[in-house]
């Protein structure tokens, strides 16, 4: 954690591919909320929580690694829901364990009711935890757990 006090904690939300389509890409799978809608949400539950949340979003998976690398010293967490990445990107996993920012992963559907590629996740060994099939509640859950590991300094190391 950073040497900030605890009421300016940080946290970094990041939004991967495909998630800017959130209300019209398959409602069946994702819901009808926008991701604006989540990050509103977000936005409430992080002045519940008395913390701060950045939430960002990019369809380019070397966009999500500059964000995280310029994180550091910026936030004291990182909420990511990496979209297809997760089950694809080495760069994001390694980007994540290089600046060692708690990080929690989230996912809108249950991962591992889906197709069998979407079961391997490069993030969730190197994150305090994963997320994943409470639709919009995974992020607000999310947030709450990583809140409570890093103001608690519970982290429980991979």
């Amino acid at each position: 954690m950073s040497l900030k006090n605890l009421s300016s904690l940080s946290v970094l939300v990041l939004h991967g591919p495909n998630l800017n389509l959130l209300g019209l890409r398959e409602p069946q799978v994702y819901g009808n909320l926008t991701l604006d809608d989540i990050n509103r949400l977000l936005e409430a539950e992080a002045k519940a929580l008395e913390v701060k949340v950045s939430c960002f979003q990019s369809n380019h998976e070397g966009v999500l690694v500059d964000a995280i690398q310029a994180a550091l010293g910026q936030h004291d967490g990182i909420l990511i829901n990496a979209g297809a990445y997760t089950h694809t990107s080495v760069a994001i996993r390694d980007a994540l364990s290089g600046v060692k920012i708690p990080t929690v992963e989230v996912h809108l559907s249950n991962i591992y009711q889906r197709e069998v590629f979407r079961h391997h996740s490069y993030i969730a060994p190197i994150a305090i935890g994963q997320i994943s099939g409470f639709g919009p509640d995974s992020y607000r859950l999310g947030l709450q757990a990583l809140v409570s590991q890093v103001k608690n300094k519970e982290i429980i190391k991979p």
